[in-house]
């Protein structure tokens, strides 16, 4: 498993008063961090362009921001030449300002017509509709198969993965899987789309893709905008702990992703592309 190196402001120590039950005390305890991150692209010749400004959690900026360019559409991943961060003798902290090198021209005209807008807790506001991300995806293969056993180990071992999660208690984390359930990679993040744009991100980095042999495992709940860049990136089977929301269900219907919530204990629900999940052993018991 591949695990990132953490820079040091990706946690932090404050003051507080803890309660517990008709007990106080007064300690030091550890929280996650969260800082503003502004990503750049350029193409060759090309002065960087502006793309979006996100809050994260420090650690990982180059996934995160190749991530991001790859889940949204904007690129599709082998034209990334390099990474590099802001001038130090302009910023404080350099790896506030991520700028994504490309091998072609990159087209500034389609920032404007996305609207981004983005923030840890809701990822990217203000998007074109469901037809317009329809369009972005290439179609995902059908031919994965998982067993519910797979799917049951996920939960576990996406947490036994969380490093800072340990730490802080305050972070969501992305997990990409074989379909037997071996850790691929894990990233953390104060936002669950910056953890798995950070996810995306790396396997990009690492020249690996499609993802159409993988499984993604997320904390919390799905949104719209979780199924949509696993989608992009071309994952067929998505888990999460938690509910998706309505239109959720209704993207992965229709962008071709096997879509399971709330998976706990030894059960799960299965919301689109049941086909995907072997439950043959729970038929042939009925």
């Amino acid at each position: 498993m591949s695990v990132p190196e953490l820079p040091v402001r990706h946690v932090s120590s404050t003051r507080v008063v803890a309660v517990r039950g008709r007990e106080l005390e007064v300690r030091a305890d550890t929280v996650v961090g969260e800082e503003p991150l502004e990503i750049r692209a350029a193409g060759p010749g090309q002065d960087p362009v502006a793309v979006a400004v996100t809050m994260r959690t420090p650690g990982g900026e180059e996934e995160l921001a190749v991530g991001f360019l790859r889940t949204e559409g904007l690129i599709r991943g082998p034209e990334v030449v390099g990474v590099e961060f802001g001038d130090p003798a302009l910023l404080s902290q350099p790896d506030d300002t991520v700028i994504v090198r490309l091998d072609e021209p990159f087209d500034a005209s389609r920032i404007a017509e996305r609207h981004f807008v983005a923030t840890a807790s809701c990822g990217i506001c203000g998007k074109a509709s469901l037809d317009e991300v329809e369009v972005r995806c290439d179609p995902i293969p059908a031919g994965l198969a998982v067993s519910r056993e797979t799917i049951l180990l996920l939960p576990d071992r996406l947490r036994a993965a969380q490093a800072v999660f340990e730490t802080t208690g305050g972070l969501h984390a992305a997990g990409l899987f074989t379909s037997s359930g071996a850790v691929v990679a894990v990233r953390e993040d104060v936002g669950r789309h910056n953890a798995l744009d950070k996810l995306v991100g790396s396997q990009v980095l690492a020249g690996a893709g499609p993802l159409h042999d993988r499984i993604l495992m997320v904390s919390g709940r799905v949104s719209f905008e979780i199924v949509q860049k696993a989608a992009v990136a071309g994952i067929p089977v998505l888990c999460a702990v938690s509910a998706p929301s309505d239109l959720a269900v209704e993207a992965a219907d229709r962008l071709g992703v096997t879509l399971v919530g709330f998976l706990r204990g030894d059960g799960f629900n299965v919301y689109a592309h049941d086909a995907r999940v072997d439950l043959r052993d729970l038929l042939a018991s009925d």
